[in-house]
């Protein structure tokens, strides 16, 4: 058991926003050999920043293990452990986010950050209930994807 805590990550509004990113020259993009439409709007940048926050980064996206073949590299940042959702999981349960349960259960009681564009007070309630360790769910702009200000929120969080 390592005392680092967790960084769960979505990939679709916190890591490929949404929108264009500002300053994305106008007109579409030049073709991408992924073949993903959207796959131009990844901030190379975000990959050193997470690597500088000083958890353990898990990918927690329905990318699965996608990410780490088309994204990892791209953002400089080795295979990560990917969270294993379910074919059933993907409903939602009385505003319950239906990724929480799974989240909960990966992090066995270690500290997390989860850092989602779709995250809501239920799902911090939720977590406050079932997770015995600290725990911060940070809703991402999907539009704008990670900012600084995201990073400053988070890095503040995690020197507590």
């Amino acid at each position: 058991m390592t005392d680092r805590p967790l960084i769960f990550l979505d990939v679709d509004g916190p890591l490929i926003p949404l929108r264009a990113r500002p300053g994305t020259p106008p007109g579409p993009p030049a073709p991408d050999a992924s073949g993903h439409p959207l796959i131009h709007r990844l901030d190379p940048a975000d990959g050193p920043r997470l690597q500088a926050l000083g958890g353990d980064l898990v990918w927690a996206t329905t990318w699965m293990d996608t990410a780490n073949e088309l994204l990892a590299p791209r953002l400089g940042l080795p295979r990560l452990p990917v969270v294993a959702f379910g074919d059933d999981d993907n409903t939602s349960h009385g505003g319950l986010h239906w990724k929480t349960a799974t989240i909960i259960d990966w992090a066995r009681g270690r500290p997390f950050v989860w850092l989602d564009d779709e995250l809501t007070g239920t799902d911090r309630h939720f977590i406050a209930d079932h997770h015995p360790g600290p725990a911060l769910a940070h809703r991402v702009d999907g539009h704008l994807g990670l900012t600084g200000e995201d990073y400053r929120q988070v890095a503040a969080w995690l020197r507590t």
